[in-house]
């Protein structure tokens, strides 16, 4: 089984004009990084223009499906019937995008398989992120 799980998924961005936009997204799960996920949006989706990428816990996007979860940079929580708001805080404003719960669920289930909740740290390599550290230390 491949280390590393990608899913693409349609955002819809919501944002003060009246209709939303869809766009491409994709969801990316790293077993050598067993407690992040990645959401990742192509140059035509961002202001700058350029790809971007959030980071954050994917026990936040696990429990923000059923329930408002997250105080920081990145929140989630159910909307409506079928659907999980994410939304995105950073210096430059925010960014809300809704995403089919049934899309988030298949996700979670193919990165539980990779890696099971509460087995993340078996798949850590503190060796190598310590050397790491270290290196960059000098």
């Amino acid at each position: 089984m491949s280390p590393v799980i990608e899913q693409a998924v349609q955002a819809r961005l919501i944002s003060s004009a009246p209709r939303m936009e869809t766009v491409p997204a994709t969801l990316r799960y790293d077993r050598a990084d067993p407690f992040a996920v990645r959401m990742g949006f192509p140059p035509p989706a961002t202001l700058e223009g350029v790809e971007v990428s959030w980071v954050f816990a994917r026990e936040l996007l696990a429990t923000g499906t059923d329930t408002r979860a997250g105080l920081g940079d990145v929140q989630v929580r159910p909307y409506g019937y079928g659907r999980t708001v994410l939304e995105f805080h950073a210096a430059e404003g925010t960014a809300m995008v809704h995403l089919r719960t049934a899309d988030l669920r298949r996700f979670l289930q193919r990165a539980h398989a990779l890696v099971p909740a509460g087995d993340e740290h078996l798949h850590l390599d503190v060796d190598h992120d310590l050397a790491e550290l270290l290196r960059d230390a000098r």
